[in-house]
């Protein structure tokens, strides 16, 4: 089309769509699945790489023991990284988390060995202490105004306080028998806690991504001030993901106060880093840019075979476990950087490209123009 046939075309008020040649070609969109393929679910490459390094660097590694023990040390983890994962898809932090998980541990088995309390009470007792927690989050976060990093440092430091001078900087335990049986069975040869864990993902996954509390909560976390404006009542929902996170973790703490038997203060910190660093590598997986489920699940995964298998061919060094994890969660957040950084650039050119080949404006139809004036002119 010659540019003069555009321009009869706009006197006319008939609208020309102009031809495109930029629509990607088959073999191209077979490309393009195939990097989103690989972006997505590059964890399972590694998970499956790990796997067969282990696999025949130690005969120890691909047995039932190490399964078991990977999924004793991560399943408590994953349940704090899940009740994180709600915060931080609305955009805050709450680094009290580990301390609150280790606190209730802690004050439950103090209730049950001090105070002689039966086991529903110290866990109803348990549950709530975490949203006691949860709350004082919210309040600080959502309606005073406070930097989310901050205000949760501070609380989790007043945690850790509380919980040394509950205890005297003694052990607590052990718990009754009674309590140690809520993690102790292992129907069909896996550990109970793992079909617990179960239940939190189906119902976590559930509400982030099919309700509308979800979708607005990753509104929310995309861009604040543009829900805002949108009508979502962003404080509300920053003050909901800190009450969840905080009863996430009082149930982590339960659960590891009936598996470890006898707690110590400062057990709950060592869970924070590994939570993290689990929630953020998730966020480069299944759904880039993200923070959700299904990626987090996957990250403790590769995390807990990476540790596993490092502690079974380093002779048990328990250091091993710090390494991996601080190391993870820095890849990680680089990772996390770099996506932001390019959908940020993707959105940028999709909205210059829309506004080039937007069609120019119509001009006005002459005919019409010189009716107008004449029907001034006779009135």
């Amino acid at each position: 089309m010659t540019p003069s046939q555009i321009s009869t075309s706009a006197v006319s008020g008939r609208r020309t769509q102009l031809p495109t040649s930029n629509k990607p070609q088959p073999h191209q969109w077979a490309r393009r699945l195939a990097e989103a393929g690989v972006r997505r679910y590059s964890g399972l490459v590694v998970l499956a790489v790990l796997i067969v390094v282990f696999g025949v660097w130690t005969p120890l590694f691909l047995t039932h023991t190490t399964l078991i023990s990977i999924l004793n040390a991560q399943t408590l983890t994953a349940i704090l990284a899940i009740a994180v994962l709600f915060p931080l898809a609305a955009g805050v932090f709450d680094l009290a988390a580990a301390q609150n998980l280790g606190s209730t541990a802690l004050l439950v088995a103090y209730l049950m060995t001090n105070g002689h309390m039966g086991v529903s009470l110290a866990i109803f007792c348990g549950l709530s202490f975490g949203l006691a927690v949860g709350l004082l989050n919210g309040f600080l976060v959502a309606v005073m105004g406070f930097d989310s990093f901050i205000a949760t440092l501070g609380v989790s430091s007043i945690l850790l306080g509380t919980t040394v001078q509950l205890s005297k900087g003694s052990y607590v335990g052990p718990v009754p028998e009674s309590f140690q049986r809520l993690t102790s069975s292992s129907p069909l040869g896996i550990p109970v806690i793992t079909y617990y864990l179960a239940v939190v993902v189906v119902v976590a996954w559930y509400v982030l991504e099919h309700t509308p509390l979800g979708r607005r909560l990753c509104a929310t976390g995309a861009n604040r001030e543009a829900a805002r404006l949108a009508g979502v009542p962003t404080g509300r929902y920053i003050f909901t993901t800190m009450v969840v996170s905080g009863v996430g973790a009082s149930i982590a703490g339960i659960l590891l106060s009936s598996q470890t038997v006898s707690i110590s203060a400062d057990i709950g910190p060592a869970y924070l880093l590994p939570a993290y660093a689990a929630a953020f590598l998730g966020s480069t997986q299944i759904k880039p840019g993200r923070f959700n489920i299904w990626g987090t699940i996957l990250a403790l995964a590769m995390l807990g075979t990476g540790v596993a298998g490092l502690q079974l061919v380093g002779g048990g060094a328990l250091y091993i476990g710090n390494y991996f994890n601080g190391g993870a969660l820095i890849v990680a957040v680089g990772a996390a950087i770099v996506l932001k950084k390019r959908g940020d650039r993707k959105r940028r050119l999709a909205q210059m490209k829309a506004q080039a080949s937007a069609p120019p404006p119509l001009a006005e139809n002459p005919r019409s123009a010189t009716a107008a004036i004449n029907n001034q002119e006779a009135e």
